[in-house]
């Protein structure tokens, strides 16, 4: 908790998930759960810009709140976007229509780093904090609220990549022809992260999650190289942060995208959650831990494009698979933005249902 006076929370179904206590029922919340499937979010884009939205706490509060109005969920994650990190270090990034994010001016080459701000994390994104803040006194504890951040790789792949990329070819090169180099920006990365995801539990977020979605894209060799130590190090630097500031330490999830492979290398990390996309079944996921680690997914999005009975089933097999306890349901990525509001509300509503029948059964 940070040293804001907020409301107490009245529900702490994920909280305690994601720490391995017992849970009466399996808490379920959906990333990206604020954004483009939801016509409230489309109508206050009609007159405001992506990061417009970002910069400004009341309407990234505003959009953080939507889904929690709709749905049952569990929690709340802050509006915000992990590009904010790259706009901190003096790069510029615009989100276009129906493209994505977009850097007119990404790094080409190594002595473009130099160019990058250092130790600016605190100020430039004191508007994050602002929204987090406000945020928790607007949820009035309905929910407790999730900061977020992307991890150093990811954010690299952006930088130089300038956008989405379907082969990572330039970013990847990066780390064949310029190691060093590729190691001196993922430091530097890892300390914004770090200031980061401190700066937004200090303002109150009560859980951060670490994105490190283009994990799939690396060999294991590369994985190990230039993607575990920096996730490693960011964990244990804001834990010890964090605990010498005299705060309690919140829960940190740990998302890597491609868990098929991933997940035997992530183990250890000292994540209290792991993120689990679709690429791996849920009673696999759980075969490789116990139930002290608390797991995250995974359900495809587009399956929320079906019918309520198929919806159902595959809700039944992902607790099935997983159990239900130290378990939180998500989607194994990001909902899609034309996915239809009502089969939100069937999904949320479901996995509450049916896995308070399964515990209630044992």
């Amino acid at each position: 908790m940070s040293k804001h006076s907020f409301p107490v929370l009245k529900n702490d179904c994920l909280l305690r998930a994601a720490r391995g206590l017992r849970t009466e029922r399996v808490p379920v919340w959906i990333m990206r759960q604020a954004g483009r499937y939801l016509p409230e979010f489309r109508k206050v884009r009609e007159e405001h810009s992506f990061f417009e939205i970002c910069r400004t706490p009341a309407l990234a509060c505003e959009i953080t709140l939507q889904p929690i109005r709709r749905y049952a969920l569990d929690a709340a994650i802050i509006f915000s976007d992990i590009l904010v990190i790259p706009q901190a270090l003096g790069m510029q990034v615009e989100m276009k229509p129906s493209i994505g994010p977009h850097f007119p001016e990404p790094l080409s080459e190594p002595k473009d780093v130099e160019k990058l701000k250092k130790g600016c994390i605190d100020e430039e994104l004191s508007y994050v904090y602002e929204a987090i803040t406000l945020t928790r006194h607007e949820l009035d504890g309905l929910v407790p609220l999730i900061g977020f951040t992307g991890a150093p790789w990811t954010l690299m792949c952006y930088m130089i990549e300038g956008g989405s990329s379907k082969t990572l070819s330039k970013a990847k090169s990066w780390l064949y022809k310029w190691p060093e180099e590729s190691h001196n920006l993922l430091h530097l990365l890892k300390d914004a992260v770090i200031s980061h995801l401190v700066n937004q539990i200090k303002a109150g977020a009560q859980l951060v999650q670490i994105f490190e979605s283009n994990a799939e894209y690396l060999t294991p060799d590369l994985l190990k190289k230039f993607s575990l130590p920096y996730l490693k190090e960011i964990q244990r630097s804001v834990s010890s942060t964090i605990t010498n500031l005299g705060l309690e330490m919140v829960p940190m999830i740990l998302y890597a995208k491609g868990s098929a492979m991933v997940l035997d290398f992530i183990a250890d990390m000292g994540y209290d959650v792991l993120g689990v996309d679709w690429t791996v079944a849920p009673s696999v996921a759980r075969s490789k831990f116990s139930e002290g680690i608390c797991l995250q997914g995974n359900l495809d999005p587009p399956a929320l494009k079906a019918d309520h009975e198929t919806i159902k089933r595959l809700v039944i097999d992902m607790l099935q698979g997983f159990g239900t306890q130290s378990y939180i349901a998500n989607l194994g990525h990001g909902i899609y933005p034309d996915i239809p509001p009502d089969n939100v509300a069937f999904f949320v509503n479901t996995i509450h249902e049916e896995s308070e029948k399964m515990i209630k059964a044992l």
